[in-house]
């Protein structure tokens, strides 16, 4: 007997000594490896015939008996390691490192189809493992051995304490094992054939893989742990039959991405934003999910902005504009102003009555609204009765918000809209996320990081480099609770034959008008001078009362913040107020003569009213008391996006003033002052007659234009937009008889002030009319079946600038351009959507008469005005630091918005949060499980060959697919995936984009692998002449280790910076020591299709193309 102890003499070596001509080799053993047989494979070509058992069942279905188990699994999991054991076991990776696995395994199935068999123990039995040598001269038994791998060989350094194995040589000792050996193999109850099995496993490596195998591998391993956490009650539930609803059945491939991914997340965390660009139907989506929910049994509530409800309404109501009537769908809609109102009626449902805790799902449109928590002593806001009495009291409340802005400057606004989903309890969502940060510190990390970034020149402020400076938490957080994509996302990364294109836009026309020719009236700048001269005194009463008889209106009117945290004051309030109203003014005078006009009307008889006061004041000595106009926002254009935000000033009750206690001197010569200014402006306004008005008249001529010659066959619609009631009377007066006249065409107006007017003799509701605009997209045929109109001009306010499908038309106007380009954008959304009929469409916009520059020097004099109101009454101080930076940038956007029409996430001054989630990938793996099975058996170490693309960004290289052996490494949050890195290097051995961009990655895989389901033969066919067929991979390993060794330098680069800036350092932590960390899960070649030959050093000339 003699002790081969592995260390000083490997059982390897001795085997090569032992294995000669002629010998039968027959194993017992618990696994067998393909990188043993290529250790042996000199001496095993010479034996005669390998006879090898397998000790417990391996490749065996697990017996007939459990039907219903094994059709579930066919095989059971301890199984599944040793068959993979097939392929290399956990110490053999630097074998399979080297990237022969390929090679190996093709010579491995050759040999063990001519000279071997296996079979598998099929009982519970237990069985001894040992080897035995039957030569003809001499009989060796090994025994204990483990496996039949290149480990237990001695060859690997595995993590057994000791591999020591006796030989015994001579006849008694070896004659036992023999005979036991030949006993077991022949016993048929005992032993089942699976060397064809093996084959086939041991062929899966060597034969050509489609990309989409390998796309699906890798995303098995990377998330197969949300594959685990994935059950009945996270997942929507088949059983409702919510995917035989008519509003499911109408969702894209995209849509319903999201719609699954949005019940998994509520149910997972809560809440979810869905915050997908401008024009991918959110509206549907969020449709779909309410019907999953309510079939559930659930009670739904929608709170939308006023001007949506409508829209929302359309879709719970047994009307024949409702495309979903037979879904019967049961939410009730209230407006985000209803939470500020105790009585009264909102769409029929007296508010006093509401039960407001017994809502299971709460749907939020346009959730941005609620981003401001501040705090008041006496007084409950939307924000916390919202989070009082619908989301704590109750029942448990889930929350789903939709928003194509959730981010604007301050991180705190995405934190205020999440704390509704955990219920401001923010632990709830720290544990369920695998981080050990807390939100609320998460999200600090995030805005000092956002602070830094925005206060870099803009050449430097790119996307790209806040993602790099964001935490790893942030990344984590809002993966979880955030579904965000971008067209360009959708058009890249989605088949989207079915759906049909996004249109081409055109280059916007843009056109600079004059108020008018008339030579007697005042020009623009002169306009704008004038307003600057006017203080607006009517509107700040309270900055006249005398110092004595201050406190006592302070007292009375100020708002303490909850604790002690400043007082809110009454004087701040009005000045906001005065800000505004000078904002108004020059907005409207953009929008057009008319709304200047009624605004200077109102503005005049706020002045006389109130100089008629005075008057009576100092003849009868009578004490009237003045109001302050805070509390009048009502008057105003309902359709004014920045005047519906004074219902947060207007926090304060009705103000009284008593004269007697003012400095009525001084204020009576302002509001003189005042109205001198504004009867000067008037008179010159007046003098401007729709014929004068060399806007309007522009706007008669765009639009002959169009009809005559349309941009695509036959369309003849245009949408025209502007951001006054006022301004949409005044066009439809001016526009819609004569076009009916001339060119027997029908118009249409919707404001959010009042009903809806149309050229035609009878009476249309709001969405009726925008039905007859857009019929197709409506589907008119389905709901208006007998309606024989079209309506091909439609004029509107903001109120249908979100939410709506308009797709039919391909021409939009705006008449006036809003202060912030996200509203543009938003408008143009309605017609640049997914799936229009039109092949393109054009973009045109009114500009004020003024070079841009000094429109934005205007704009942020105004806006200074504003911000400094702002602070005062929001006591937040960032806001004027954060405009300062965003000057410049406002005006590349608008220079931009001259040229070209731009993206919503171009245009946030902020972060975008779209494209950052990996919900896709997800949904992606959770369809190709569902449909066909697990992938837990496929071997690591595979490859597929794609073409390199350079539109998709794909030079020629290889992705690899890496799992982190030692978990230590990634102590620095820098590897969203982590243990798994994907990093992706260049034929130089460059890397073209590195492990921390890893949603970059994944989209190149997934955008070069889905719906490849097939190699593609030719570009397999270069790779394999490259690499003579796999023998020859010292070149991609070369990659390989050049990819590990920029991961090294990336993770160094982040120490270094970790040590300079705040929290932990992760500099000294640990170490990547190398290849060895790493283990290879599957690599992508992104193939060259005319590359010279000898680029991988194969051999062969060089082939002219």
């Amino acid at each position: 007997m003699k002790i081969v102890d592995n260390i000083n003499n490997l059982l390897g070596d001795d085997l090569k000594t032992t294995l000669k001509n002629g010998t039968r080799l027959k194993v017992a053993a618990s696994c067998f490896s393909i990188y043993a047989f290529e250790a042996l494979k000199a001496e095993l070509s010479k034996i005669d015939k390998l006879d090898f058992v397998f000790t417990a069942p391996t490749f065996v279905p697990e017996g007939a008996t459990d039907q219903v188990k094994r059709e579930q699994r066919e095989f059971f999991i301890p199984k599944v390691e040793r068959e993979r054991n097939l392929y290399g076991t956990e110490f053999e990776i630097q074998l399979r490192n080297k990237l022969t696995q390929r090679a190996v395994a093709r010579e491995c199935a050759d040999w063990i189809r001519k000279k071997a068999t296996f079979r598998s123990n099929k009982t519970k039995a237990p069985m001894q493992q040992f080897i035995c040598v039957d030569g003809k001269s001499e009989q060796v038994a090994y025994m204990p051995i483990g496996g039949f791998t290149a480990v237990d060989l001695g060859l690997q350094k595995g993590n057994a304490v000791s591999n020591i194995v006796n030989r015994f040589d001579g006849a008694p000792y070896t004659n036992t094992y023999l005979d036991l050996f030949d006993q077991i193999w022949r016993d048929p109850d005992k032993l089942e054939d699976v060397t064809e099995t093996i084959c086939q496993h041991i062929e899966s490596i060597y034969q050509e893989n489609s990309p989409e195998r390998i796309y699906f591998l890798i995303l098995y391993n990377l998330f197969n742990e949300f594959l685990e956490e994935i059950n009945e009650d996270v997942l929507p539930n088949d059983r409702t039959g919510y995917l035989d609803s008519l509003v499911w059945n109408k969702l894209f491939n995209f849509q319903r991405d999201a719609a699954t991914g949005i019940i998994n997340k509520l149910e997972t965390y809560n809440g979810c934003i869905l915050a997908d660009s401008v024009g991918l139907g959110k509206t549907f989506t969020a449709l779909a999910v309410i019907k999953y929910y309510e079939l559930r049994n659930r009670s739904v509530l929608v709170l939308c902005p006023k001007k949506l409800a409508d829209n929302w309404m359309n879709y719970n109501s047994n009307l024949k504009t409702n495309l979903f009537a037979k879904d019967r769908l049961n939410y009730d809609v209230l407006c985000h102003t209803d939470l500020s109102r105790d009585s009264g009626m909102s769409f029929n449902i007296p508010l006093n009555r509401v039960n407001w805790g017994n809502y299971d799902l709460v749907v939020i449109d346009e959730s941005h609204n609620f981003r401001n928590n501040d705090i008041y002593k006496d007084k409950e806001t939307r924000y916390q009765k919202l989070m009082r009495q619908v989301i704590r009291e109750g029942v448990k409340t889930k929350v789903l918000m939709l928003s194509a802005t959730p981010v604007n400057n301050r991180f705190t606004d995405l934190r205020n809209q999440l704390a509704l989903a955990y219920e401001g309890q923010s632990d709830a969502l720290s544990q369920k996320l695998k981080t050990n940060t807390s939100i609320e510190e998460i999200f600090r990390k995030a805005q000092t990081a956002f602070n830094m970034w925005s206060k870099l020149p803009p050449e430097e402020r790119t996307a790209p480099a806040i993602l790099k400076a964001l935490d790893f938490d942030f990344f984590e957080l809002l993966d979880s609770v955030t579904i965000a994509r971008s067209r360009k996302h959708i058009e890249t990364f989605y088949d989207t034959k079915d759906i049909g294109k996004f249109p081409e836009r055109r280059k916007p026309l843009s056109f600079h008008c004059p108020v008018t020719t008339r030579k007697d009236v005042m020009g623009m700048n002169e306009i704008y001078a004038q307003l600057t001269l006017v203080k607006l005194a009517v509107y700040a009463p309270l900055s006249y009362i005398l110092p004595s008889r201050m406190t006592k209106y302070e007292e009375l009117y100020d708002t303490e913040l909850e604790g002690g945290k400043g007082r809110l004051r009454q004087a701040d309030r009005e000045r906001s107020l005065q800000a505004l109203m000078t904002t108004n003014l020059l907005k409207r005078l953009e929008s057009s003569v008319e709304a200047f006009r009624l605004t200077l009307g109102a503005l005049k008889n706020n002045l006389t009213t109130t100089l008629d006061a005075i008057a009576d004041f100092e003849r009868s000595g009578r004490t009237p008391d003045i109001s302050d106009y805070t509390a009048n926002v009502d008057d105003f254009d309902s359709d004014d996006d920045d005047l519906s935000g004074l219902g947060d000033f207007t926090v304060g009750k009705k103000v009284k003033i008593s004269l007697a206690d003012m400095d009525v001197q001084s204020w009576q010569h302002d509001l003189k002052g005042d109205l001198a200014l504004i009867d000067g402006l008037l008179a010159s306004m007046e003098l401007i007659r729709p014929e004068d008005d060399s806007k309007l008249q522009h706007l008669k001529a765009q639009i002959r234009d169009k009809i005559k010659n349309p941009l695509n066959a036959g369309n003849k619609k245009i949408l025209i937009f502007t951001a006054f009631a006022d301004t949409a009377n005044y066009l439809y007066k001016n526009i819609a008889a004569d076009i009916l006249k001339t060119q027997s065409l029908h118009c249409a107006k919707v404001t959010g002030s009042d009903a809806p007017k149309t050229t035609f003799k009878k009476a249309y509701d709001f969405q009726s009319v925008l039905t007859l605009f857009s019929p197709r997209a409506k589907e008119k045929h389905l709901i208006m079946p007998d309606d024989k109109n079209e309506i091909d001009i439609l004029i509107g306010t903001d109120c249908i600038s979100e939410g709506q499908n308009l797709q039919d038309c391909d021409y939009l106007i705006n008449y006036d351009i809003h202060w912030n380009p996200v509203r543009i954008i938003q408008r143009f959304g309605r017609i640049d959507r997914i799936g229009s009929p039109n092949a393109q469409i054009q973009l045109v916009n009114y500009w004020p008469d003024i070079t841009l520059d000094e429109y934005i020097n205007l704009k942020e004099r105004v806006e200074n005005r504003m911000m400094i109101a702002d602070v005062t009454a929001t006591g937040d101080d960032n806001v004027l630091t954060a405009k300062s930076s965003e000057i410049a940038y406002r005006k590349e956007q608008l220079k931009r918005m001259q040229e070209e029409v731009i993206e919503l996430e171009d245009v946030k001054t902020g972060v975008s949060i779209t494209d950052l989630g990996l919900n896709d990938f997800r949904m992606d793996l959770l369809n190709y499980v569902k449909e066909n099975g697990d992938l837990k058996s496929l071997p690591n170490g595979l490859h597929a060959v794609v073409p390199a693309d350079a539109d998709l960004g794909l030079p020629a290289g290889v992705i690899f697919a890496l799992k982190n052996i030692h978990d230590s490494v990634n102590i620095n949050q820098q590897n969203r995936l982590h243990p798994y890195y994907l990093v992706y290097i260049n034929n130089d051995g460059e890397v073209v984009v590195d492990q921390t961009q890893v949603k970059r990655l994944l989209d190149l895989i997934r955008s070069s692998c889905k719906g490849q389901s097939e190699p593609i033969q030719n570009i397999c066919r270069l790779f394999n002449e490259q690499t003579s067929d796999g023998n020859d991979m010292r070149r991609q390993s070369e990659l390989l280790s050049d990819a590990i060794r920029s991961m090294i330098e990336v993770k160094e680069e982040k120490d270094i910076d970790s040590l300079f800036s705040g929290g932990r350092t992760t500099a000294l932590v640990n170490t990547i020591a190398g290849l060895d960390d790493f283990e290879l899960i599957a690599f992508l070649v992104v193939q060259e299709e005319q590359e010279a030959r000898s680029a991988f050093g194969a051999t062969g000339k060089v082939e002219s193309p």
